[in-house]
């Protein structure tokens, strides 16, 4: 096997004096999804903002692309290449469609062909019909599909990706769905954090399962498909 686009190991993190992850370990490859799945507070959305350095970890127990996270600012780890849609989206709402994926440009590295705003309006055309529309003007899922395409134009190695179905139309959930398939077929890896069971399923090649802030189970998705009795006792489906 390769080695790993991201690897976590031993990663403990703390809000203030409480501990809320212990000593999580994991690996992200190349062009692969892997889902963070568990009940909600179970430390899937701090997994994801202890990787980008976005609450206190120890040490930041992780590397991308062979380079160590620990002590780089957040700016510094998305210029690696590691992009991070956060469950709140963060879009710039007084922008256009067309100006938020501006703000996100960036130029792709390792000769690949870059994202731009026709290739990403290829995978989202939902946006391509709104891109004089500003974002105080979209749905939630058009919101969300707008971060993601805004990270996407800092052709990014790998994506995290924080609750991406959540709270949206079930017909937005599955166009974000082939999104996902399409950023995995262009070599895109994706981090994906849901509770969402059956969206997560259909979607990604190996699962971690997470109960208070611990590891349960890691491996292939179809192995945590087949085993009823731990997704009944830690996802509750």
């Amino acid at each position: 096997m390769n080695a790993p686009l991201l690897e976590v190991w031993n990663l403990c993190a703390f809000y203030g004096r409480a501990q809320v992850l212990f000593d999580l370990t994991f690996q992200l490859q190349a062009g692969e999804v892997m889902a963070l799945v568990g009940r909600n507070g179970a430390g899937k959305t701090t997994t994801l903002k202890a990787i980008m350095g976005l609450v206190s970890a120890s040490a930041r127990q992780a590397t991308f692309k062979g380079q160590s996270l620990a002590r780089l600012p957040t700016y510094k780890i998305a210029r690696l290449g590691l992009g991070y849609v956060p469950e709140d989206r963060r879009i710039f709402t007084d922008l256009t469609v067309e100006e938020n994926l501006e703000t996100g440009r960036r130029p792709a590295s390792g000769g690949r062909s870059p994202w731009t705003p026709e290739r990403v309006f290829q995978l989202f055309p939902n946006l391509a019909e709104m891109r004089g529309r500003r974002g105080n003007q979209m749905s939630g899922g058009e919101q969300q599909m707008l971060a993601i395409a805004r990270t996407l134009m800092g052709n990014p190695d790998a994506i995290l990706l924080d609750e991406p179905s959540e709270g949206i139309a079930p017909v937005i959930v599955q166009m974000m769905a082939e999104a996902i398939r399409a950023m995995k077929a262009e070599g895109v890896a994706v981090l994906l954090s849901e509770q969402n069971w059956a969206f997560a399923a259909g979607i990604s090649d190996r699962a971690c399962v997470i109960e208070r802030g611990e590891i349960r189970f890691q491996g292939p998705m179809a192995e945590l498909m087949a085993n009823e009795a731990l997704r009944a006792e830690t996802l509750g489906v």
